[in-house]
């Protein structure tokens, strides 16, 4: 995944169109779960798809993500982050304010206890029974040594896409991605302790760039309740919420046009010139 200390980079799109775009995906530990809505962009900007660093000999932080995006981020590019993507998305514009244009928050994560609940309680709504039993089940397993299996993982994802999607269109989860269980759970961790020591979203008031959050009325991560919470410290926080649509906008029959529409206009309004052929 890395050479040289730097994480892989994708590009999708003509370097004559306008951008630079950079879309960062999700899990964490999810590379290339975003590579969907990064060829969708590609067909209007340049549009960059950083895959970000997997565990290794030092435990992931989200300092070192944030890092590690600065040593490939183009400047002045227009960030979207989809779900934990969002998240990193905003750590690194908190603590680097004049680095990026503008931001896009997708599906973004959750920042307490109260959001996390809920995302919880939504999600197992939307299984049946059986379905409820098999997830607990899996969950247990990759508590246990060989919890790391791709195959565990693989179906917890298909399980949680499915909770998490209105009416899917196809699916988008492909480009050689590997889950990076013991990745997200160092991150994860560190995404808690930065919530639990109050330093985030606290720290987002340092955000001056244009920022838009993108929510699915259907998607079970709480859109108004997190958008609440993050307008305590982005004032300027625009929010627009998508009808008949779950957490992966440009892969939802009802409202992928609505979605596209609305951010490729707003990116236009930031991203940099077209260079031409």
């Amino acid at each position: 995944m890395e050479k040289a200390n730097v994480i892989t980079v994708r590009e999708h799109g003509s370097l004559n169109n306008a951008g630079p775009v950079v879309v960062l995906h999700g899990g964490p530990g999810a590379p290339g779960s975003a590579l969907g809505l990064a060829q969708e962009l590609g067909q209007y900007f340049h549009v960059l798809e950083p895959l970000q660093r997997t565990a290794g000999n030092q435990p992931l932080t989200v300092t070192r993500h944030v890092s590690d995006l600065l040593k490939v981020l183009p400047e002045k590019a227009v960030i979207v982050g989809w779900s934990w993507g969002a998240m990193l998305g905003l750590s690194l514009a908190a603590r680097h304010p004049d680095a990026p244009a503008a931001l896009v928050l997708i599906g973004c994560g959750t920042y307490d206890q109260e959001t996390r609940k809920m995302f919880h309680e939504r999600m197992m709504q939307r299984l049946d029974e059986p379905q409820q039993r098999r997830l607990a089940a899996l969950l247990r397993e990759l508590e246990s040594p060989r919890g790391s299996e791709k195959s565990t993982l693989a179906e917890v994802g298909r399980i949680v896409t499915q909770a998490s999607t209105y009416a899917g269109l196809r699916d988008n989860r492909e480009g050689g991605m590997i889950v990076d269980y013991l990745g997200h759970n160092q991150t994860w961790d560190d995404v808690l302790r930065l919530q639990e020591e109050k330093i985030e979203p606290q720290i987002f008031a340092s955000i001056r760039v244009p920022t838009l959050m993108i929510h699915g009325a259907e998607d079970p991560h709480p859109g108004r309740e997190t958008q609440e919470r993050l307008g305590r410290y982005i004032p300027h926080l625009q929010y627009h919420e998508l009808a008949r649509c779950g957490h992966e906008p440009w892969n939802e029959k009802y409202a992928k046009q609505a979605f596209m529409s609305l951010l490729t206009g707003w990116i236009a309004r930031y991203a940099g010139e077209p260079k031409g052929e």
